[in-house]
């Protein structure tokens, strides 16, 4: 061990200064820093994007069998769940505007060692999410082509184990989305903005068809595999709501962070909760919940039965491709920027952090992921994708709301621009909801949980530990970081502006 480094146990409960994070969110590193140019309405549709869609447009025939009728309840469990979450998600965002999202919350609040875990967990929440959406992306090309009589082949179309080779659209739509990040965050964004505004509309119209076809009948019984199945649905369709978070992952890039963070955190789960329960109250009414068993691409096939219009079919068909390219494109941006932070922090390679003096983003890092993510969508099954999301989601959130509790108790006097209501009860149930629905998973989904976490203490011990910014920090100078009440109010745009 280095001179002056501190030992194992102490360098684990080190505390990564929050007044540190505000400097490098202000200066970035290497001399480069990420561009500020984004405000509430762009950074609620990078969180709309980054959510709306993945549940209902691609594991909705997975997660109806589990439930029946009753799944609309299940993601009213899983979006209460997520709320509780969220709002302790916009205390954090305001209070601490860095690019890390939850991992840069615990790095400030639980040491080093809690927030190498946590951000162990948004690496597999974040890219095998991305993965997870690009998967379905081969069902809505091919309800697409069947308007024009055409399929791809299964060999081209679903990766091995549901009976193809590689799919080949999935790993489009993620190359595309990667090659969209090199060019710039705040091209992405605008792009972003206008397919949210699309796919809102493909899923309201939805309903509006579904509706005509309603049954009340089909509601009965409300609980045919019980509650234990209610639970175990709103465990994996929590899936659908990760990516909420996506916005605090641009804590550095918006013009004024701890304004308009917790207000489009806030926003972007208030609308995404009313349409994910809307649409599937539309689709259980319109089809008995058996029909949904094995169905996919069930949202499009419901348009078919109830129109006989192949043309509605094409339109919905082509509007879901957009709605999981924005998904692909939000999460995998959210992705390059966890890993900008911990690379900033020495606990990944410095190559992730590299922000390119031309475009503003990290490219290098952008490439590496995306070529990664690409692969595993082209050859991984969506089941084992989204439960294995879920639960390092879901452990994410827990610690986000343990480190709200914290920082009240510790640092009482930083600055808050929003406060989760009802403290500690909130951040109370949003860590123990988590927890259960943790709990609802299947083992095969805890074992690639702990296999995960395996390799991620092999690859902090292998790095992390040696190359740990924080903890090459000398006694004095980390004590003066950890004294200081940084909570200095954002930059304007004049200055932002004036700056690049």
């Amino acid at each position: 061990m280095q001179a002056g480094r501190p030992g194992l146990a102490a360098q684990l409960l080190r505390r990564k200064p929050i007044g540190q994070m505000v400097q490098e969110a202000e200066s970035g590193h290497g001399g480069t820093r990420l561009v500020r140019s984004f405000g509430v309405t762009q950074l609620t549709m990078i969180s709309v994007g980054a959510t709306l869609g993945t549940g209902i447009l691609v594991i909705l025939g997975e997660s109806v069998p589990l439930a029946g009728p009753a799944i609309w309840i299940s993601f009213a469990i899983a979006g209460l769940a997520a709320l509780l979450s969220a709002v302790s998600y916009a205390e954090m965002a305001g209070l601490v505007p860095a690019a890390g999202s939850s991992y840069s919350y615990t790095y400030a609040t639980m040491g080093e060692g809690m927030a190498w875990i946590c951000g162990w967990c948004l690496v597999l929440e974040y890219a095998v999410s991305v993965a997870a959406v690009a998967v379905g992306a081969g069902q809505y090309v091919n309800e697409t082509l069947a308007v024009f009589g055409l399929a791809l082949p299964d060999g081209v179309s679903q990766p091995p184990g549901d009976g193809g080779l590689v799919n080949i659209p999935a790993m489009v739509i993620v190359v595309l989305a990667m090659v969209l990040l090199v060019r710039g965050a705040k091209e992405s964004a605008w792009i972003n903005t206008a397919i949210v505004f699309i796919k809102v509309g493909i899923l309201v119209f939805f309903c509006a068809v579904a509706f005509t076809a309603f049954n009340g009948g089909h509601f009965e019984p409300l609980l045919p595999m019980g509650a234990a199945g209610v639970s175990a649905a709103a465990s994996r369709v929590f899936f659908s709501y990760i990516g909420f978070d996506a916005a605090s992952t641009a804590g550095e890039e918006a013009r004024n962070p701890k304004r308009d963070l917790p207000r489009a955190i806030m926003l972007s789960m208030l609308i995404v909760t009313t349409i994910y329960v809307l649409v599937a109250v539309a689709a259980i009414g319109a089809r008995p919940w058996g029909w949904f068993d094995g169905t996919e691409a069930a949202l499009v096939k419901i348009l078919e039965e109830i129109t006989g219009q192949p043309w509605i079919a094409l339109v919905f068909a082509v509007g879901a491709v957009l709605a999981i390219a924005s998904i692909v494109l939000t999460v995998l941006y959210g992705q390059t920027r966890i890993l900008l932070s911990m690379s900033r922090d020495g606990l990944v390679p410095r190559i992730f952090g590299r922000v390119s003096h031309r475009t503003g983003t990290p490219v290098a890092g952008t490439l590496i992921v995306g070529t990664a993510v690409a692969l595993t969508a082209g050859l991984v099954p969506l089941g084992a994708l989204a439960d294995a999301t879920s639960i390092g989601t879901l452990f994410a959130f827990a610690l986000v709301n343990l480190a709200v509790i914290h920082l009240r108790r510790t640092r009482p006097e930083l600055t808050r621009t929003f406060r989760v209501p009802l403290f500690p009860l909130t951040p109370i149930l949003g860590a123990l909801m988590c927890v259960y629905l943790m709990a609802n998973l299947g083992a095969e989904t805890w074992v690639t949980f702990g296999v995960w976490m395996l390799v991620g203490l092999a690859a902090y011990f292998g790095y992390g530990r040696r190359h740990s910014r924080v903890a090459a920090l000398g006694l004095e100078e980390y004590r003066e970081l950890s004294g200081r009440n940084f909570s200095p109010a954002p930059a304007s745009a004049e200055q932002t502006i004036s700056r690049h």
